[in-house]
C-alpha cells in the first residue's frame, strides 16, 4: 500500500481489522455471533503472523522483575480511572451492555473467556502497537523521515497530543471523558518505563481488572465489556 509509510502495515492492518469488525458488529448486531469470535481470533492470528515474520521488535528485551510489579500497579490505577467515576456517580451516561449469552446460555462461559482474551490480550497489543509505537513515532517524524528511526517512548508535544486524542476519540463517545485521562496515563507510563511492553502489560492488567470487577459482580458495569 503506497499511501502507507514503509513498514507500517503490521501495525495498521491488525488495528484496522479490529476496528472494522467492531463497527460491523455495532451496525449489524445480527452478525455478532460470527463477528465477535472473529474479532478476537482473527486479529490475534494476524498479529501472530506478523510477529512470526519479524515485526514488533520493540516488544523484545522486556525483563520480568520489579518493574513488572509497577506495570501491574499502573494497570490497576488506570482501571480505577476508567471505572471509578461510574461507581461514584451511577447516573453517568453509558452505552449498550455486553451480553454474555450472545452465543446462547450454554456458551456463557465460552463467551466470557473470549471476551477476556480479546479484552486483556488482543486489544492491548493491537492498540499499543498502533497508537504508542507506530502513531506516536509517525506523528513526530512524518515531515522529516522514516518513523522507524525514532526511538520508542521519546516525548514530543505533537505526538503526545495526537496519540492522546486518537486514543480518546476512537472509543465510544460516552467513554471519552475517562478515555482521555487514561490515554494520558498510558503515554506517561510509556515515557517513564521506556519500553512498549511495559505499556502493553499495564493495558492488559487494566482491562483484565475491569473484566474481573464486572464478571464477579463487584461493579455492575457490563457496558464496559
Amino acid at each position: 500500500m503506497r499511501f502507507l509509510p514503509p513498514g507500517s502495515i503490521p501495525y495498521v492492518a491488525p488495528y484496522a481489522l479490529f476496528l472494522v469488525l467492531v463497527e460491523l458488529q455495532a451496525l449489524l448486531p445480527a452478525t455478532a455471533p460470527v463477528v465477535f469470535p472473529l474479532r478476537v481470533i482473527g486479529t490475534a492470528l494476524l498479529l501472530a503472523w506478523y510477529w512470526r515474520r519479524g515485526a514488533y521488535r520493540e516488544l523484545l528485551d522486556y525483563r520480568v522483575g520489579a518493574g513488572t510489579l509497577l506495570d501491574f500497579a499502573a494497570g490497576c490505577a488506570i482501571a480505577a480511572i476508567w471505572v471509578g467515576p461510574y461507581l461514584l456517580w451511577p447516573s453517568l451516561p453509558r452505552g449498550a451492555a455486553f451480553d454474555p449469552e450472545l452465543l446462547g446460555p450454554d456458551a456463557r462461559a465460552l463467551m466470557l473467556a473470549l471476551r477476556l482474551a480479546g479484552f486483556a490480550l488482543v486489544t492491548p497489543f493491537v492498540e499499543e502497537l498502533f497508537v504508542r509505537s507506530f502513531l506516536l513515532r509517525f506523528a513526530e517524524t512524518y515531515e522529516r523521515g522514516d518513523y522507524r528511526a525514532e526511538p520508542i517512548a521519546r516525548f514530543g508535544v505533537r505526538s503526545f497530543v495526537v496519540t492522546v486524542l486518537w486514543f480518546t476519540f476512537t472509543h465510544a463517545p460516552w467513554e471519552w471523558w475517562v478515555a482521555f485521562p487514561a490515554g494520558i496515563a498510558f503515554n506517561l507510563w510509556l515515557y517513564a518505563r521506556g519500553h512498549l511492553t511495559a505499556c502493553v502489560v499495564a493495558h492488559a492488567v487494566a482491562n483484565a481488572a475491569i473484566w474481573a470487577l464486572v464478571v464477579f459482580e463487584i461493579a455492575p458495569l457490563w457496558e464496559f465489556l
